[in-house]
């Protein structure tokens, strides 16, 4: 059964953290993942929005998908359906990404197994912005 890092560990990933991709990140303000995205951006992290068809959030070039951003990013945080994750880890171990973050209430332990056996540090179900909130002084 997975589970995910102690705190100190998601303590420290929020530490080192730089660049966040943000897979199904919305132009809609009323959005769970703008807010938690505008709010990791107020401290300070760099936000690569990866949707489709849209070309900018939070007043930065969104991409259709992970591949296609053209410098690295230290953490891919997911906004979609726990039936999407797959293609998701699938990309993450293609281009060598480290840490995978998927947001409340997206739960695929198999994705996540697969994801963690290939390297990636994975925390699941759990929110990026309310954990830094409560790890980070």
């Amino acid at each position: 059964m997975f589970t995910n890092p102690p705190p100190d560990q998601i303590r420290s990933l929020l530490q080192e953290v730089k660049t966040i991709a943000v897979v199904g990140l919305s132009p809609r303000p009323d959005r769970p993942s703008y807010r938690v995205a505008r709010g990791m951006q107020g401290f300070g992290y760099r936000i690569v929005p990866v949707r489709p068809a849209v070309a900018e959030v939070l007043g930065e070039k969104a991409y259709p998908n992970l591949s296609d951003i053209p410098h690295p990013v230290d953490l891919v945080d997911v906004f979609r359906s726990a039936d999407q994750i797959d293609p998701i880890v699938d990309e993450c171990i293609a281009l060598g990404i480290k840490r995978l973050w998927l947001q409340d209430g997206v739960i695929n332990e198999q994705a996540a197994e697969r994801a963690r056996s290939a390297g990636i540090t994975v925390v699941m179900d759990r929110c990026v912005w309310r954990d830094y909130l409560d790890f980070i002084p």
